[in-house]
């Protein structure tokens, strides 16, 4: 037993911990969780805990059923939402075989082994991310609980205590919180963590989305990370900050670049941006995730919707990745934004992708393109093609078939979970287009 089980079973014992939470992520990004009494934590740790398999979408065929979770000690934190007599704490666990291998189609495991290819070159992958949820009345019904937008003081005290309380809890689990605000959709709201390792950081996030949402039923409301719930309205980001560190030097950062970017982030920025395609089935993964990467073409909306053109620059926020401002004399906070992903996607899976297009870029030497600062909105198809800057799937369907001929999304996946994502997505896609929906039935109805 290591020196973080053996601080884990003194702490059960000395702040009267009574159950422990197992939590692990399904191939959709779905919190899952086993829980245990505090007697079988020792157990747990040298053996592991059985559970299900087949019982939790993509982690196993019937006849391979049998699972292991074993928690990671490192993960350890009481949940402070529980009683602090008798309480309740967390660890996310590693999916096993019964045999004692890692489970290939386990998320947590996907990330892990790109970070290890990562780390074989050198670099160790860091994410800063923007979380951005809606409030509303209720589960369903998506009535907003104000009527303010960016960074505005709401008048409705139970809007800034939300976010003071949700922060206080992120913090008392070890997530630290960089900043929040109202964003600009009614009753949308954006809480920032402060960067990360990449693992720990899928971990933050996972933990963010619990914590956000136990908060909010505390106060009688919904809060929804669905990428766009509210026609007309701005969707939810997650838009991603993300370096590479050698060591504690950024791999980013060249003072004598002009744009203060060395050849490491311009190849990696390149992979990002010739495999966007591919991997935005994974960082977009929801049907509804496509009202958000499409609405921007349709219509009258405000200047800050998403972006959903492959392009590159500084203070464009049109483009799919920018390049924040650089602060003299702070080169290790040299990084990129990455600004197509929602908060609702997988954030291992994510990250995986995101690191592995970026790592392609890097081993195979891609040529950065020249950065556009136009606004791409406003170019003409014929315009756009002749810069040459693509578009990103406008659908889900469209973002499977791209993903289907990906060699780099399958070799990172691995089989198992390459193909069980695809199905399942199908599936999503099939129903959603046998859908009747309201909007069929208020054109066409009275028409036809």
């Amino acid at each position: 037993m290591d020196k973080q089980q053996e601080y884990v079973l003194r702490t059960v014992e000395e702040r009267d911990v009574r159950f422990i939470r197992l939590w692990f992520t399904d191939v959709l990004g779905f919190l899952k969780s086993v829980a245990i009494t505090a007697a079988e934590l020792e157990n747990a740790f040298s053996e592991g805990i059985g559970f299900d398999g087949s019982a939790i979408d993509g982690f196993a065929r019937v006849q391979e059923a049998d699972m292991l979770v074993v928690p990671d000690a490192s993960t350890f934190q009481v949940l402070p939402w529980r009683p602090e007599s008798q309480g309740v704490a967390r660890m996310f666990c590693d999916i096993v075989t019964p045999d004692g291998q890692p489970f290939a189609a386990d998320p947590r495991l996907v990330l892990k082994r790109t970070l290890e290819r990562a780390a074989d070159m050198g670099f160790t992958f860091y994410v800063h991310p923007e979380m951005e949820f809606y409030l509303f009345q209720g589960g369903e019904d998506p009535t907003p609980l104000d009527n303010g937008s960016y960074f505005d003081m709401t008048p409705l005290d139970i809007q800034q205590d939300f976010r003071r309380q949700a922060i206080n809890m992120l913090e008392r689990m070890g997530i630290s919180v960089e900043y929040s605000h109202h964003e600009v959709g009614p009753s949308q709201h954006e809480i920032d963590l402060r960067y990360a390792d990449a693992l720990t950081m899928a971990d933050n996030i996972m933990t963010f989305r619990l914590v956000v949402k136990e908060t909010a039923l505390q106060r009688g409301v919904y809060a929804s990370f669905m990428p766009k719930p509210l026609e007309g309205e701005y969707g939810n980001s997650m838009h991603l900050h993300l370096s590479l560190f050698e060591g504690d030097t950024n791999a980013f950062h060249d003072s004598s670049d002009p744009y203060r970017l060395s050849k490491t982030a311009k190849s990696f920025l390149a992979g990002l941006m010739r495999h966007a395609r591919e991997i935005t089935a994974v960082t977009n993964q929801w049907v509804n995730s496509y009202k958000r990467l499409t609405a921007r073409l349709h219509g009258p909306l405000p200047s800050g919707e998403a972006p959903i053109f492959v392009s590159w620059g500084h203070s464009n926020r049109s483009a799919l990745i920018r390049v924040p401002m650089y602060k003299p004399r702070k080169g290790a906070s040299t990084r990129i934004e990455f600004r197509s992903p929602d908060p609702a996607c997988n954030p291992y899976l994510a990250f995986s992708l995101i690191l592995a297009a970026g790592l392609k870029g890097i081993e195979e030497g891609y040529e950065l393109a020249d950065e556009y600062e136009d606004n791409s909105f406003e170019l003409t198809p014929a315009e756009r093609a002749a810069h040459g800057i693509e578009r990103l799937p406008s659908s889900l369907g469209e973002a499977l078939q791209v993903m289907e001929g990906s060699e780099l999304v399958a070799d990172t996946l691995g089989e198992h979970l390459f193909a069980y994502f695809l199905a399942n997505k199908r599936r999503e896609w099939d129903e959603y287009t046998a859908h009747v929906t309201q909007f069929e039935l208020e054109r066409y109805l009275p028409l036809l």
